[in-house]
């Protein structure tokens, strides 16, 4: 596999732990242990205190699983496999679901991994870009015009990273229709989904759409928990989330336990943890606002 350099990661890599301010961070102000440890009810408790530090089930704990579906209308369990991070649920998937001849089609900006690994797996790739220009909106028709016979893919990402851009629903149920008449899969990233500014605006889920939708999600957004390195994708196709199952065995097989355990207080408690996320990202808002007043003509504000 030959993946080209990660110059985003490179250069967090590289400055993210030796500067005194950090513009450029994805996530939210992160939990300290004993801030989230407070969160918990008895029963997350004693399994924290009783925790066992041995291999864990390879597709994520029923426990936690169980709380993950919680997150989404139609999903149960079974419909869950959790990674260690978003980043392992990419590459595991991309490359169980495309291969040499596939095409992908993946929203843009995005993400590297989001199409070097399809990339990487063989595929051939076509970026849709959301335009400045356009506020940075999702246009339907460039979608249907980039599907070919072979497109095995469709990836979005809303809330968008790193723009913000959030399409209202018609569009994004277009989408899925765009996907379902060509019987490809629909990848949605959805690490930011609950940080919406108004609730009203939030996407369904794609899984809560689409027989041959992935929902893409992770702790280490909304739930502040970076981390912990939990991520998880859920789908209806079961046999997908099979062949997924077996590629992990390749990769890190299993999840660390003390990350499951977390995570499951966190989830739990998910309505206090998303409103803690909310009530940072609101009150640091108009801090935002100046600075970029202030550096007008370094940076465009203008559009999106």
């Amino acid at each position: 596999m030959d993946l080209p350099e990660f110059e985003l990661e490179r250069y967090f890599a590289h400055y993210e732990f030796e500067v005194p301010h950090l513009l450029g961070a994805s996530d939210v102000e992160a939990y300290r242990l004993d801030e989230l440890l407070a969160l918990s009810g008895e029963e997350e408790r004693a399994l924290w205190g009783e925790l066992s530090l041995g291999y864990t089930e390879s597709a994520g704990g029923p426990l936690l699983r169980g709380e993950v579906s919680g997150l989404y209308e139609t999903v149960d369990r079974e419909d869950v496999l959790v990674f260690s991070g978003a980043e392992e649920a990419v590459f595991v998937l991309l490359n169980v679901v495309l291969g040499p001849g596939d095409h992908a089609v993946v929203t843009w900006p995005a993400y590297a991994s989001l199409h070097e690994v399809a990339r990487a797996a063989g595929a051939e790739v076509t970026l849709l870009p959301l335009e400045h220009e356009r506020g940075w909106a999702l246009d339907l028709d460039a979608l249907r015009a980039a599907v070919r016979p072979e497109t095995r893919l469709i990836v979005t990402n809303f809330p968008h990273n790193p723009t913000g851009a959030l399409p209202d629903a018609a569009t994004f149920r277009g989408v899925v229709e765009v996907a379902r008449e060509a019987g490809a899969y629909l990848l949605s990233d959805e690490v930011y989904r609950l940080l919406e500014h108004e609730p009203s605006e939030r996407l369904p889920a794609a899984v809560d759409l689409y027989e041959w939708a992935i929902s893409l999600g992770v702790m280490s957004k909304a739930f502040a928990l970076a981390g912990l390195r939990i991520g998880w994708i859920s789908t209806h196709d079961r046999d997908l989330l099979r062949r997924c199952a077996a590629f992990k065995d390749y990769t890190t097989i299993c999840n660390s336990a003390p990350s499951e355990a977390l995570s499951l207080i966190a989830l739990k408690a998910r309505e206090k943890v998303l409103a803690r996320s909310r009530e940072i990202i609101d009150r640091n808002l108009p801090y935002a606002d100046r600075f970029f007043q202030e550096w007008r003509g370094v940076f465009d504000t203008e559009s999106g």
